[in-house]
């Protein structure tokens, strides 16, 4: 009788404190996400002078555990270990609201963040918000212990219900407080936690996700959401998530659209990665993630090595590559072959300029990391690809839509 009664005591309060201020109508169709562009992980190392995979072994190449994270009894998936985020978005937890930095990813299909009750022990959790349950007056214990395993280490915890508010829809979550945070890599994250925006398959312990729930309450004009990363930082230094559509100030031309080829999973079918005019990889066809927890793009580490090559690429670090800044406008074309259409990024669009011991570094946003079957080969189209190609995800019809973005 206890959860009985804390569940409609919730319930009340949400009504309470919502009902007021939060009723449907076509002018709140669309919801948008206010979305910040930090440092990564990596450039956070690399500003500090220190190489990725000396820090994290397990991403050296032939290591099958690298970046495969999250692990689970119930639905393994292929996503990014969060080394080259660098957008996140503000959600709220409980009553009164607590506030934290996330990472929206379509790779995964759960909400976690810090916990209050995280030891001291764990650097990476002081250095983060943490959320404390004996604040929120609609905090109801589940107690569920929680793992998801990242290449890098283990996230743990336990599983807690409360009201999460995102886009100022309030909505009745479980979602799990982290008590054990790995130091690689969170402390030198930006972000706090992550937000999966993935499919309910993916979903560890057979949670409904945060964007179901928001699905179930019908008050979205279309069953999707979209994407927008801006490129031109001084006039809008991130970007946007649009939930129940797009917005055409963010690109021109039409969508087009590919069914996801794996039920489940945002991913599609790519029959093709060339260089210049050269089809070099995919030809018969190869999977491919589209990945808003990455900011890389990421391949196999064999073909990426031979594309790196094509384009004149260094490697400094093992599977991280550079070029001379002053050559990237006369770079070649890389270019995706996805549902008919070729889909070009030129040197200035795959090429990061960043600082390295105070000078300029240009560094190539790919990335060669091998995931062995069943959830591989495969490649992820992640924020470098996604910045240039306004994206759209279609629940309604399982598809991906890509526009050129403005």
């Amino acid at each position: 009788a206890g959860p009985s009664r804390r569940l409609r005591r919730c319930l009340l309060l949400l009504a309470l404190t919502w009902g007021a201020t939060f009723v449907p109508s076509p002018a709140q169709a669309l919801q948008r996400i206010a979305l910040r562009r930090m440092p990564s992980i990596r450039q956070t190392l690399r500003e500090m002078g220190v190489k990725v995979r000396e820090v994290f072994p397990e991403l050296r190449r032939g290591s099958r555990g690298g970046g495969l994270g999250p692990r689970n009894g119930t639905a393994p998936t292929p996503l990014t270990n969060y080394l080259d985020t660098q957008y996140f978005g503000e959600i709220s937890i409980g009553t009164p609201a607590q506030t934290f930095k996330v990472v929206f990813d379509t790779g995964s299909a759960n909400l976690w963040v810090p916990s209050y009750r995280c030891s001291p022990l764990y650097s990476a959790c002081v250095s983060h918000s943490r959320y404390d349950s004996s604040k929120s007056r609609t905090y109801i214990a589940n107690g569920t212990g929680f793992a998801i395993r990242y290449g890098t280490g283990s996230v743990k915890g336990v599983l807690s219900q409360d009201i999460v508010v995102v886009s100022d829809i309030p909505i009745i979550q479980v979602f799990a407080e982290a008590t054990a945070l790995p130091a690689f890599p969170f402390i030198f994250a930006r972000f706090d936690g992550v937000l999966g925006m993935g499919f309910p398959s993916q979903a560890i312990d057979g949670i409904t996700p945060v964007f179901d729930r928001i699905l179930a309450q019908q008050i979205l004009r279309e069953d999707e959401f979209s994407v927008y990363y801006s490129r031109n930082a001084p006039l809008n230094p991130g970007g946007e998530i649009i939930l129940g559509g797009s917005d055409p100030a963010y690109y021109t031309g039409d969508f087009h659209y590919l069914n996801v080829s794996r039920s489940g999973f945002w991913q599609i079918s790519m029959k093709g990665v060339s260089v210049g005019a050269e089809i070099l990889f995919c030809r018969e066809g190869c999977s491919v993630a589209v990945d808003t927890g990455a900011s890389y793009i990421t391949g196999p580490a064999g073909p990426v090595s031979v594309l790196m090559k094509a384009i004149g690429a260094t490697e400094v670090a093992e599977g991280e590559y550079v070029v001379d800044c002053e050559q990237v406008p006369q770079l070649p074309n890389i270019s995706f072959h996805l549902g008919g259409k070729v889909y070009a990024l030129g040197g200035p669009a795959y090429v990061l300029r960043q600082s390295q011991y105070g000078e300029d570094v240009c560094v190539v946003a790919f990335s060669g990391l091998d995931i062995p079957p069943p959830a591989g080969p495969l490649w992820i189209l992640g924020a470098t690809f996604i910045a240039h190609f306004y994206t759209k995800f279609d629940r309604r019809h399982n598809r991906i839509g890509f526009a050129t973005a403005r």
